[in-house]
């Protein structure tokens, strides 16, 4: 009884810290104030504080992480309002998913091997750049590590949403498009979040990058697999 009753408390206090987190970030917009970030950092500070274990905290709260995949298709909505937009540049997209998807698993075990990383964290590394319902099923049939996998999907995330624009403004990208996609396929939910915050037209291509290259990930992880470590 006890377990359940600390499970519930730790519960209303994860909603609690959210909600209080995300009213202090409409108010001041700053990147250490992001929900994605401050959140995660005060409940581990509340853990450490109060000796509550892992265990115990994710008792009442493991259904806050099934949540994840509705809010993910969640984002197919504007997609759907916005037909038009991918009905003119189908063809410019899709050769950009396959792209990214190809970039963004082919750097990240490359350069976790001439780290001389553990073959775990290699696995784990290379489903970072899709969002996290997709990267825990493509990270299943590559053999990584679902702990390592969700942390290595916000770190992507938030660091993809902090430098983004920079970067924009850097190599001169001006389109909405191309920024949307930009956020979308390197750094999957936050991204298109920051993407929204920019235009609408610059969301909905993230969004709908953003779940191509969940999709196309999670269908070639099999043969992505083999093909990396049977080489390796």
């Amino acid at each position: 009884m006890r377990d359940l009753i600390l499970s519930v408390l730790c519960l209303l206090a994860t909603l609690l810290i959210y909600f209080i987190n995300k009213r202090l970030y409409r108010r001041w917009r700053r990147l250490l104030l992001m929900p994605l970030v401050m959140t995660p950092m005060a409940l581990v500070a509340l853990l450490l504080v109060t000796r509550i274990s892992w265990q115990d905290y994710i008792g009442e709260s493991h259904w806050l992480l099934w949540l994840l995949g509705p809010a993910t298709l969640a984002f197919a909505v504007p997609v759907y309002e916005n037909t038009e937009i991918i009905r003119r540049h189908w063809l410019s997209l899709s050769a950009g998913v396959v792209t990214a998807t190809a970039v963004a698993i082919g750097s990240s075990v490359w350069l976790a091997r001439l780290l001389t990383l553990p073959e775990v964290i290699q696995r784990s590394l290379a489903v970072r750049s899709i969002t996290t319902p997709f990267a825990l099923a493509a990270a299943e049939q590559l053999g990584g590590q679902p702990d390592l996998v969700a942390l290595f999907v916000v770190i992507t995330g938030v660091f993809g949403m902090a430098v983004g624009d920079v970067l924009f403004i850097r190599l001169a990208v001006k389109q909405g498009m191309a920024k949307g996609a930009g956020f979308g396929a390197a750094s999957h939910g936050a991204g298109t979040a920051r993407a929204y915050e920019i235009g609408q037209e610059e969301g909905v291509v993230a969004s709908l990058v953003m779940m191509l290259s969940g999709i196309v990930t999670v269908i070639i992880a099999p043969v992505t697999g083999h093909l990396l470590w049977a080489v390796a």
